[in-house]
């Protein structure tokens, strides 16, 4: 059995992913809001209670989603480059291991959201005839040198 990759994301990781996970609950939360108004202006037989249900939903999903989840996301997310692959493991209850053979990569790209560029962290997008795999939240240099290597690892393949 191979061992696990060995590169980690950094720590500031898990704060990027409390904020964007912060602003999914902020949407999310819209749903009792938006209940309550139609319960109480539109459709008064509707059930009271049930509004307050909503609520307790949204407050225990943003704790386990806001204090929870990302230290486990970060925990769990691994990646290491070699010469002929990429290997890149992660998620949270289901931990899912991806071997990228270099010779399948077509591009590589970097991309930030607002809350990426706040933090001066960036993306890597890696892209195959079948799909994207990206490693997310590495700091601007780390990830320009990685996209950087994995596209000089890739073309060298793409000459051979």
């Amino acid at each position: 059995m191979r061992k696990q990759p060995e590169l980690r994301l950094p720590k500031k990781a898990v704060q990027v992913w409390r904020i964007q996970n912060s602003i999914d609950t902020l949407f999310f939360a819209l749903v009792p809001v938006v209940y309550y108004f139609v319960q109480l202006y539109i459709f008064e037989s509707f059930y009271a209670w049930l509004t307050w249900a909503f609520a307790g939903f949204v407050v225990l999903y943003g704790t386990v989603r806001i204090l929870i989840w990302p230290k486990i996301q970060w925990y769990r997310f691994r990646y290491e480059v070699f010469e002929d692959e990429i290997d890149i493991q992660q998620g949270v209850i289901i931990v899912r291991r991806t071997l990228v053979p270099m010779v399948r990569v077509q591009h590589v790209d970097t991309e930030q959201g607002p809350i990426l560029q706040r933090y001066k962290m960036s993306a890597v997008s890696i892209t195959t005839a079948a799909t994207t795999h990206q490693i997310p939240t590495l700091f601007i240099d780390d990830a320009d040198a990685l996209r950087d290597q994995i596209a000089s690892l890739a073309s060298v393949h793409e000459d051979e």
